[in-house]
């Protein structure tokens, strides 16, 4: 399985999630990871679902998201062509003896300090999945907690915007 990740212009409206993610149930597919906020746009919402996936089955899915009503546009976003990030929380086991080894390897990776207590460091950090995988690798030994996770965000390189040309041809 090849993992993809979509990106869908919906309208902002009341069970539009649920539709998607049913979409995406009835298939049996299993969402790796789900975000969804507002756009530039009022009235508009972007989801960005990331899903692992044959190309003829995600093909089929696309197909069937495209006929829902709330869903104006899908794209799929190539790793090549788009800037991903995942943003984590993660709670990690630090004493007075080794908070000192775990804010150096936050500092490593370039994430933050955001809570510190007697027995544990809250980090927050954002990148690419590998970057974060390797953070928790690194965090291991120490002790993790607890993490939480955020859906991916994607969005395309370049000038053009998903939302503008997606507006564009339903006014049309």
């Amino acid at each position: 399985m090849a993992r993809h990740t979509l990106s869908v212009l919906v309208e902002d409206v009341p069970g539009t999630l649920t539709r998607v993610a049913g979409l995406f149930a009835r298939r049996a597919f299993n969402i790796d990871s789900l975000a969804v906020g507002p756009t530039e746009v009022p009235g508009l919402s972007r989801m960005t679902v990331v899903v692992d996936a044959e190309g003829d089955l995600l093909e089929q899915v696309t197909k069937q998201l495209n006929k829902l009503v709330n869903v104006i546009k899908i794209v799929e976003l190539a790793p090549e062509s788009s800037v991903q990030r995942d943003h984590v929380l993660i709670k990690v086991r630090a004493d007075a003896a080794t908070r000192i080894q775990v804010t150096q390897a936050a500092d490593f990776f370039r994430a933050r300090v955001v809570d510190v207590s007697p027995d544990a460091v809250v980090l927050e950090a954002t990148g690419s999945s590998d970057k974060i995988d390797a953070l928790l690798a690194v965090l291991e030994p120490f002790g993790i907690r607890e993490i939480v996770k955020a859906g991916a965000l994607a969005i395309g390189r370049g000038h053009k915007s998903m939302s503008e040309r997606a507006l564009r041809a339903v006014s049309a």
